[in-house]
């Protein structure tokens, strides 16, 4: 079984997957290995697994294995695996080192790269991805790429008839 993945802010008591098997006669479910961690619960009737508290990102994938046994004869079963997978949210804002940066540019040179700025994001796989872009600021002057977050100068400076400061 591989049910859908679930989010790291599942809840306790979540439906995770049904298990069941083709057999005339009753049996009773029980998970027998592989979920140390004690995340999930089955009810011995229906088969149905749950969660049994948080879940926490780094312990997963878990694979874990049920058991349906015979309710007459225990010698008489059958184990399954189930393999729970979960996904992180995107819950952490990138975070810059610091608030302000200051550059110093010699004027009269032409178009380029001042600085390289580098934000980190404490969630995982795409969400962890940043993309970066100029809010505000003399955007005909300079330019950002999005990949890389490298600020360039698009334009010569002359001390004598600019500003001789920008904020971006």
């Amino acid at each position: 079984y591989q049910p859908a993945p679930l989010s790291e802010k599942t809840l306790p008591d979540t439906f995770v997957v049904q298990i069941s098997v083709l057999y005339k006669f009753p049996v009773i479910y029980s998970i027998v290995s592989g979920d140390g961690k004690g995340y999930f619960i089955i009810d011995s009737s229906t088969g149905i697994v749950r969660t049994r508290k948080n879940l926490k990102l780094e312990d997963f994938p878990v694979i874990f294995s049920v058991r349906a046994t015979d309710s007459s004869n225990a010698g008489i079963f059958n184990d399954v695996s189930v393999n729970v997978e979960v996904i992180d949210e995107n819950d952490f804002p990138p975070v810059f080192p610091s608030s302000l940066l200051e550059e110093r540019l010699e004027e009269n040179l032409p178009a380029t790269q001042i600085v390289q700025l580098k934000a980190q994001d404490s969630d995982t796989g795409r969400n962890g991805l940043l993309t970066y872009g100029i809010l505000s600021g003399d955007g005909l002057k300079f330019r950002i790429d999005e990949a890389t977050g490298i600020l360039y100068s698009t334009a010569s400076f002359d001390y004598e008839e600019e500003p001789t400061e920008y904020q971006v």
